[in-house]
């Protein structure tokens, strides 16, 4: 088990989920309503990761996942990215949330899920990825 002396915490991994599909189209936003923003990191040294693709896939406002809804993106030259979208209902017991994958050359690939506070419309979630060994 690898510890952690950085005080960047690596992102937890979540579920892909059925819904993933890759070459989601680039684009920085799919609806209206929720900003995230955040800056992609490694949990190495908390320095910035310029360049990570991030995909992003989400229900519609009527809680069906569709193309439309799916992008991807590219953190900027300071790591940082900014993606709005609709707030994603909840469906089948599930909480809102928004998918999303990133990978990033010498790191390893996450995929994890955000998780927008109910009512809110914006949210912030900094990605922190573990180098490869």
């Amino acid at each position: 088990m690898q510890v952690y002396t950085s005080p960047c915490k690596p992102t937890p991994p979540d579920a892909l989920g059925p819904f993933y599909v890759p070459n989601a189209p680039e684009r920085i936003g799919v609806g209206k309503g929720h900003v995230l923003s955040g800056t992609v990191r490694s949990s190495a040294d908390c320095s910035s990761i310029a360049g990570a693709r991030i995909e992003f896939w989400l229900t519609g406002p009527d809680g069906n996942y569709d193309d439309d809804h799916r992008a991807t993106m590219f953190s900027d030259k300071d790591g940082a990215y900014k993606f709005e979208s609709n707030f994603p209902p909840p469906y089948g017991g599930r909480p809102s949330h928004i998918h999303i994958k990133i990978t990033a050359k010498v790191c390893r690939a996450l995929v994890t899920q955000y998780y927008p506070v109910t009512g809110s419309t914006e949210g912030e979630f900094d990605l922190v990825l573990i180098p490869e060994d």
